[in-house]
């Protein structure tokens, strides 16, 4: 089967279901534009703020997406190329796209609040602390790991450095223009994107030389500012602007493709147990996460994307439209390794990591492309620059979101109207400071194997809020519960198999333990849904 058909054939099948089952699942929640959104209700200038939906789509995409559905693609291929095909295709459209599309909405229906407010109402207030704490916990993780990333990145690559300041400022012009100015969002939009492509440029014009150490304290005080500051002014139109790189890669990506028409290369399937990984099962479904399914996307979702939403009908093309985006990037990072020749991918991967065996493929793809003329280097280069600055974006994202997490935490934990630990600045210094505890203490990287799992158990726990929240509804839960179901077999077989590898095999009773909480509390949170769920049942049978 060649490439053209693969990614062609993925394309079809996200355009057919965005129009069929994404409009199944708008019946099903009852879209409802006459519902005033929080964003309007709640407009504070500073979180809600309501958003068109072209810009809360580029936001909410460059959020979601990052470096997720590229790495993990990358890495999970050593299985073959058929396994991660499928499960991103099937994942994407019947549980990924269900959960990021039903999450905006029942965040939007409890004040855009995040899912823990879900779970307070309809579980207990024990039940929302302990996920709220379980997302906050993850999101410092991908804090300190994300910013080591950016770090090594910016030193290694200094190109890129002076690319992302430019990104920054461009974004403050550009939000100015569109929230106080009125300048017509085409108009801006045309000259932000010809702007940020010549900030690129920029980049490898004047590159800016720092030391890594150097590059860790502007990072973390740039995420500080990020998470306090209106976001209008910096991470909407950032992530809008810089969501027109991945729509360019994506395009250029598909394009190449075509004309390159490259055979792939690695075998469809190779065994079911590797040794790095693990078992196919459920190894595949936590390494490919971005691109199928990612409790990270329920965070965000819920956490500013929700604050954002202009009309309950924008739902459908941010929450489920943007998932299909996604699943579409995934399959391009996919077939981009499987195209190198066996060996060449593998010593890449060993030596330089994913993002460099991604961006080795796809600058083969839009090299080939003829109009542009780009040589290999130029398409390689463009090609980790667009990664670069997203992992950037999942950063200062993944800061906005410990701290709405922090400041939920607190405000189920206290009577006090204004409490010292419920305000962003608080909140903010908090995550940061925990992230750079983590960040410099060099056990960052060692307890990165468990995150895999913890993301997809936020996964399994967001669907089991939406089923919750749907039974009391008395609505029909079918299209929720059993992607949930699947979701919690997959956590806790992971969970287990790290309990028992760290425990057994690498004498490592920290991370033992810590898988064994995380396993135990999906347990608990599943005993108080199901409890949950059958009182609803035994008042008034839901509606089919």
């Amino acid at each position: 089967m060649t490439a053209i058909i693969l990614i062609l054939a993925a394309v079809v099948i996200y355009f057919i279901s965005y129009n069929t089952y994404g409009k199944f699942i708008s019946g099903k929640i009852s879209i409802d534009d006459n519902h005033e959104t929080p964003s309007h209700t709640q407009y504070d200038g500073v979180d809600y703020i309501p958003a068109k939906s072209p810009i809360l789509l580029g936001h909410h995409f460059a959020s979601i997406a990052g470096a997720g559905p590229i790495v993990g693609p990358v890495i999970a291929v050593a299985f073959g190329w058929i396994p991660v095909y499928v499960w991103i295709l099937i994942g994407a459209v019947f549980i990924g796209g269900v959960h990021d599309y039903t999450t905006i909405i029942a965040s939007v229906r409890h004040k855009s609040k995040s899912i823990g407010q879900i779970i307070e109402a309809y579980i207990g207030i024990s039940g929302k602390r302990m996920f709220l704490f379980f997302a906050w916990a993850t999101l410092i993780l991908i804090i300190a790991v994300f910013a080591i990333i950016v770090g090594d990145t910016f030193t290694s690559i200094p190109a890129v450095g002076t690319s992302a300041i430019l990104f920054i400022l461009l974004a403050i012009v550009f939000g100015l223009t569109i929230y106080r100015f009125n300048i017509p969002l085409w108009i801006a939009t045309i000259i932000g994107v010809t702007l940020l492509f010549l900030s690129a440029y920029a980049g490898q014009v004047f590159p800016i030389y720092l030391s890594k150490e150097l590059w860790m304290i502007i990072i973390f005080a740039y995420i500080f500012v990020a998470s306090i500051t209106p976001v209008w002014i910096l991470l909407q139109p950032r992530d809008y602007l810089n969501s027109f790189f991945l729509y360019a890669i994506l395009i250029l990506g598909v394009l190449g493709i075509i004309f390159a028409a490259p055979a792939l290369n690695v075998p469809t399937f190779t065994q079911f147990h590797l040794d790095k990984l693990g078992f196919l099962f459920p190894a595949l479904f936590v390494t490919v996460a971005c691109g199928a399914i990612s409790g990270f996307h329920s965070i965000v979702a819920s956490g500013t994307t929700a604050k954002q939403l202009d009309k309950e009908s924008d739902a459908r093309l941010i929450g489920y439209g943007g998932m299909l985006i996604e699943g579409v990037l995934a399959v391009l990072a996919m077939i981009a390794v499987a195209s190198l020749d066996h060996d060449v991918f593998l010593n890449t991967l060993q030596n330089n990591g994913p993002v460099a065996a991604f961006s080795l493929g796809v600058g083969n793809f839009i090299s080939a492309v003829p109009v542009l003329n780009l040589s290999f280097e130029a398409a390689q280069a463009f090609a980790a620059l667009a990664v670069a600055a997203f992992a950037l974006t999942t950063l200062d994202t993944a800061t906005r979101l410990a701290r709405y997490s922090f400041q939920e935490f607190f405000e189920v934990s206290t009577k006090e109207e204004n409490p010292k630990w419920n305000n962003r600045f608080t909140a903010t210094a908090v995550s940061v400071f925990v992230g750079i505890a983590l960040t410099f203490s060099g056990q960052t990287m060692a307890i990165w194997p468990i995150f895999g799992s913890a993301n997809q158990m936020l996964a399994a726990l967001a669907l089991l809020a939406i089923t919750v929240w749907l039974s009391h509804l008395k609505k029909s839960y079918t299209f929720t519960i059993i992607p949930m179901y699947f979701m919690f077999a997959v956590t806790l077989a992971a969970l287990l198999m790290l309990f028992y590898n760290n425990l057994v095999h690498n004498n490592n009773i920290v991370l033992a333990l810590i898988s064994l909480f995380l396993f135990l509390l999906a347990i608990v949170l599943g005993v108080k849904a199901y409890k949950a769920i059958r009182l609803e049942e035994s008042l008034i049978k839901p509606i089919t």
